[in-house]
């Protein structure tokens, strides 16, 4: 299983998140998929479904994107998508082995091949020690099986963190097919 775990800062406060770059982000994605013949599920808490939003904003989205589940409350992400409430209760939902159950849940309860999982602390309020505001967990299951997560660190209102978790999330997605 591959592994690929660290923790980023974003607090860029130029960084591109506009709907532009959002729509852009999902056209190269659903062209990536497209040409590998690979369908994706998405797996969203604290985005509420905005990354499938972006995903079928695009025309023809219907050829690569399976599905989107929103599980914002945890019995969703153990209901929907199998997160263990062990993990849950352990470790909470904010963290990285949720979002490794629920990006593995997505394909395993889907035909898709791939699948993005996110789950934060978008505020105002709601962080704590050691997860404040802004915390963003994402991960991403390959076809290869392997799922990779990775921590962010959000800055701004909850429109930003919210947003720039959907750019990341996609930005991963792109990444890790384009390798």
């Amino acid at each position: 299983m591959l592994l690929c775990i660290y923790m980023s800062s974003v607090n860029d406060p130029a960084a591109d998140t506009s709907d532009a770059m959002l729509d852009a982000l999902a056209g190269r994605l659903g062209k990536a998929l497209l040409a590998r013949e690979l369908k994706l599920a998405t797996a969203e808490s604290c985005t509420g479904g905005w990354i499938a939003k972006c995903l079928t904003d695009i025309a023809g989205s219907s050829d690569w994107f399976e599905r989107g589940y929103v599980t914002y409350s945890n019995g969703a992400k153990t209901a929907m998508l199998g997160v263990s409430a062990e993990t849950l209760a352990s470790h909470g939902a904010v963290s990285e082995q949720t979002v490794r159950e629920m990006a593995a849940g997505a394909v395993r309860q889907s035909p898709a091949q791939m699948a993005v999982a996110v789950s934060g602390i978008a505020g105002p309020s709601g962080g704590g020690p050691g997860k404040p505001v802004g915390s963003v967990w994402i991960a991403w299951a390959w076809p290869d099986r392997s799922v990779s997560a990775r921590q962010f660190r959000f800055s701004g209102d909850r429109e930003n963190v919210r947003r720039s978790t959907v750019a990341e999330a996609l930005r991963g997605l792109l990444d890790g097919i384009e390798r």
